[in-house]
Order: structure tokens, then C-alpha cells, then sequence
């Protein structure tokens, strides 16, 4: 198997590691006792990749994700977007049966298989309209019915909001479930990887005018619909009401 994104995802862990160690190296148990929780301990440094990405995206991938929608058709941009869902569903598939969710396992089994034939590689998301539900799990929620706690609230470069344990499902999913790992031809790899990060963006353009009306302070904003939509996602839609009442 190709190891592109191995490096670049191990160099993660390791940021995630140190800081991890690092918040709890500076509270000894008294300070723990005396100091209130807050809930983004390392804001300071989270604020500064916050304003990297953010100058990033404006001055390259906004523009970009923008000229995509305004030549490219919609039926297209539909049918690059089944595409990219499509070759998501293995690391749906393994989670499923990792968090102990058989039915829900086979659901989704057959939605790609269904769409990676009948669909033409996913082009077409027939398996929907056959009542097929699609899912969304990763190794983040797995790792979260498996017990472990999330760690402090990160803001990766480029990867944008995380946590230390979604930060840490990144390496499963990108060295070993994510199917472009397999694809030897590194011009074609990367060529997809590019594609798939302007339809992820495109997708946001709409969403992105709600955050800039809304929110006094973007990073706050998203902060907390991140760690909100995480609830969401561990909890199938029903999170626990002390979650939400936390903070």
C-alpha cells in the first residue's frame, strides 16, 4: 500500500502527543484543584492555526472552490460529490462493525456495493433511493464508544477543528481505510486528493454566509458546533442531556 499521507499524519500524532503531555505536565494535582476546567486549554495556539488556515483559504481554496461552482455544472458537481461519499463507505463499513453496529454494517456494505456498480463508482447514489440509509461514522466516534476521552479541543493546519482522539483517528483512515492510500500513481493520488478538497469546499460556500452573520467570533462559533456536531455523531443524534449541558 502507498504511505503518502503516513509522514505527514504520524508528524500529527506526535503534535497531539506532546501537547497532550505538555497540558497536563504544567497542572500539577494542586493546580488541577484550584484552577476551573476550561474548555479549550490551548486556545492561544489553536487562535494562531485558526488564522493560518483562514488566510490560507481565502487566499487559495475559496477562490478556487468558487470558479468550480460558477464553470462547473451542477449535475457534475453532484455526481463528483456521490463519487467522493462513495469511496468513504469502506471506513464507514469498519467502524460500523468496530462500534458493534452489524446491521447498520451490512446496510452499508451494500450501499457501496450497489453504487460502485449500478452507481458507476458512485457517480449515482442509487443505493438511497433503493432505502438504503446512509451513515456517518469514523475511527473518532469509534475510538469514543471504545471509552476514550477526546482530549483537549485542536485546531490542525490545514485539517482544521479536532480534538486529541479524532486527531489520532486520522492515522487509521488515512494510512489504511482511505482508498486513494492504494492508488500507486502519484500524479493521479494527488490529482484526486485536490479535486476531493475543492468539492469539500464548495459544499461550504453556502453555509459559510450563516457563520459570517451569526457568529461575533468565527473561531468560537465553530469551536463549538465542532464539538457539538461530535456529540451528535458518537451519540446517533441523541446525546446524553448532561453532555449538553456541560460548559
Amino acid at each position: 500500500m502507498s504511505q503518502r499521507y503516513t509522514p505527514a499524519v504520524s508528524a500529527i500524532i506526535v503534535i497531539l502527543t506532546l501537547t497532550a503531555l505538555s497540558g497536563c505536565a504544567t497542572l500539577g494535582s494542586k493546580d488541577l484543584e484550584k484552577k476551573p476546567h476550561h474548555p479549550d486549554p490551548f486556545e492561544k495556539f489553536n487562535r494562531a492555526v485558526f488564522k493560518f488556515n483562514d488566510t490560507a483559504d481565502r487566499a487559495v481554496l475559496k477562490p478556487i472552490a468558487k470558479a468550480y461552482v460558477r464553470f462547473a455544472p451542477a449535475p457534475l458537481r453532484k455526481g463528483i460529490r456521490n463519487f467522493f461519499n462513495n469511496v468513504l463507505e469502506p471506513t464507514v463499513v469498519v467502524n460500523d462493525f468496530l462500534q458493534g453496529k452489524a446491521r447498520q454494517g451490512i446496510n452499508d456494505t451494500w450501499r457501496f456495493v450497489i453504487n460502485s456498480t449500478v452507481g458507476i463508482v458512485g457517480l449515482f447514489d442509487v443505493a438511497t433511493k433503493v432505502g438504503l440509509e446512509k451513515h456517518n461514522e469514523d475511527f473518532g466516534q469509534t475510538f469514543a464508544k471504545w471509552g476514550m476521552a477526546d482530549g483537549p479541543y485542536l485546531v490542525l493546519p490545514f485539517f482544521g477543528p479536532s480534538n486529541v482522539r479524532d486527531g489520532i483517528g486520522l492515522f487509521p483512515y488515512y494510512s489504511y481505510t482511505h482508498p486513494f492510500g492504494y492508488v500507486d500513481n502519484n500524479e493521479i493520488r494527488w490529482g484526486i486528493v485536490v479535486l476531493e478538497s475543492i468539492d469539500t469546499r464548495a459544499n461550504l460556500l453556502g453555509s459559510e454566509k450563516i457563520l459570517m452573520q451569526a457568529a461575533l467570533d468565527r473561531y468560537v462559533f465553530i469551536r463549538e458546533a465542532y464539538k457539538q456536531r461530535r456529540l451528535n455523531l458518537i451519540h446517533d443524534g441523541n446525546p446524553p442531556l448532561d453532555y449538553l449541558l456541560e460548559d
